[in-house]
């Protein structure tokens, strides 16, 4: 088989969908592969590399997406629609249910298309949990770093100083991003609460988790009491394939108190939040009822 790998589009995305060992693997196993020049610049690897490996350096993006199946990170952009044909498998993170344009020239071009996000084993996303990792550990970070006053928050530490209480972070969705951005927030010394609607999982994440992270059931009126008590709150829910479904509304967010900060990790599906929307690594935030929000979709290409 001929494998494409183009380089990544997306605004602010440095990764790249193949490594110069996996580009060796396939190549072992009999495959052709065409790396776009300096694809994987952004992530440290040069078009030498590649072809040490095996691979043809690709000239063009055309070049590229011209193979059998092409790999890439992100859902192809709008000046990637030309490329999308009936021959062509499409390995990638797709994102449909909050991309109606793209999921109809997909349906109309007959490209054979496998989202990465929907890929399962047993329970398990194993394609999307490293993803997951990656953003649910630097929501923490970065939620910490706009609560300062010099980015517009309401000027707090989350892990507090002598005489001053912790930050409070809350976490809506328990899952691998969830669990990380608990993990990162605890070490940072905040008071976390992860909150999800699965019973088995929460008795199972409490039982686990350091005494700083407490677990409780998700529901909307847990949420709307608990709202106006976080200084960060984090959007790591999930529903595989579909779109997230709308867990804070405007009114909730308005009851948080001005300065505090909201990380929509899933912004690419769509948004936690009535006020969410999309934002790039360049012009990350934007505020709405007082609260600063980041919503930045691609965050791991960072």
């Amino acid at each position: 088989m001929r494998i494409g790998i183009p380089r990544e589009i997306k605004h602010g995305d440095n990764r790249v969908s193949c490594t110069p060992a996996g580009v060796r693997t396939l190549v072992q196993a009999g495959h052709e592969v065409l790396v776009e020049t300096n694809a994987g610049a952004g992530s440290g690897y040069g078009d030498k590399q590649y072809l040490e490996a095996g691979a043809t350096i690709a000239s063009s993006a055309a070049e590229a997406w011209s193979s059998d199946m092409v790999i890439k990170v992100k859902e192809p952009g709008t000046s990637e629609y030309e490329f999308l044909r009936s021959e062509l498998i499409l390995f990638t993170f797709l994102h449909l249910a909050s991309d109606r344009a793209l999921t109809f020239r997909l349906l109309d071009s007959g490209t054979t298309g496998i989202a990465y996000e929907t890929v399962q084993a047993g329970r398990r996303l194993p394609l999307l949990e490293p993803m997951s990792e990656i953003a649910g550990s630097m929501s923490a970070v970065t939620g910490a770093h706009f609560l300062s006053r010099a980015q517009g928050g309401k000027g707090i530490l989350l892990g507090g100083v002598t005489g001053v209480p912790r930050g409070k972070v809350i976490i809506i969705g328990g899952g691998t991003a969830g669990i990380n951005a608990a993990r990162i927030a605890a070490g940072i010394g905040a008071d976390v609460t992860i909150l999800d609607i699965d019973p088995e999982k929460v008795r199972a994440r409490d039982i686990s988790n350091p005494p700083s992270v407490r677990v409780i059931q998700s529901t909307e009126r847990i949420i709307a009491d608990l709202l106006p008590t976080a200084d960060l709150l984090i959007c790591a829910a999930l529903v595989p394939g579909a779109k997230t479904p709308r867990l804070i509304t405007r009114k909730m967010l308005s009851a948080m108190n001005p300065g505090s900060v909201l990380v929509d990790i899933a912004i690419d599906q769509g948004g936690c939040a009535e006020t969410s929307r999309p934002t790039t690594h360049d012009n990350p935030v934007f505020v709405e009822e007082n609260i600063i929000h980041y919503c930045v979709a691609n965050m791991p290409g960072a």
